[in-house]
C-alpha cells in the first residue's frame, strides 16, 4: 500500500475529531489509549459497512505512534478496507493530525485491525460476498 492511500487528499476520513484536555496522559499529550480508541471506532465504521452488520475487534497489529498528538489538534482518521476472509476483515488505519491554528497535516499513529462479522448472538457469521 502506499502512503497516498490513507492521506487526506485520498478520501474524506471516517472520524475527525478535536483532541481536548480530559484526553491527556501526565506528560500533557493526548494519551494513546484514546486515539487508539478513536482508530478503532473508525476501523469499527468501515467493517460494519462491509459486514453489513455487527462486527467485533479481534486484533490490532501493527500499531506504531509516529508523533504525539497535542491538546486542540484536529485527528482525523482514515480507514482501508485491506482482506476479507470468510468472517474476518483486515482494515488500515493511519491517523492524521493538524494543529488548530495551520494548513499543514501529518501522519501521528497507524494500525492495522482484524475485525469478524458477527450475529446477533455474538458468534461468528460470513461476510456477505459483494458484486
Amino acid at each position: 500500500m502506499n502512503e497516498d492511500d490513507l492521506c487526506p487528499h485520498a478520501g474524506e476520513p471516517v472520524i475527525r475529531t478535536i483532541a481536548m484536555p480530559a484526553d491527556t496522559n501526565p506528560a500533557g499529550d493526548i494519551f494513546g489509549g484514546w486515539l487508539m480508541s478513536q482508530m478503532d471506532l473508525a476501523a469499527g465504521s468501515v467493517a460494519a459497512r462491509v459486514a453489513r452488520g455487527r462486527a467485533a475487534t479481534v486484533a490490532v497489529d501493527g500499531i506504531r505512534f509516529h508523533k504525539p498528538v497535542a491538546v486542540g489538534d484536529e485527528v482525523s482518521l482514515y480507514g482501508k478496507l485491506l482482506k476479507v476472509g470468510h468472517s474476518s476483515m483486515q482494515i488500515k488505519v493511519r491517523a492524521w493530525h493538524r494543529a488548530r491554528c495551520s494548513t499543514a497535516s501529518e501522519v501521528v499513529t497507524e494500525a492495522i485491525f482484524t475485525f469478524v462479522a458477527i450475529d446477533d448472538s455474538g458468534q461468528p457469521r460470513p461476510v456477505p460476498q459483494t458484486g
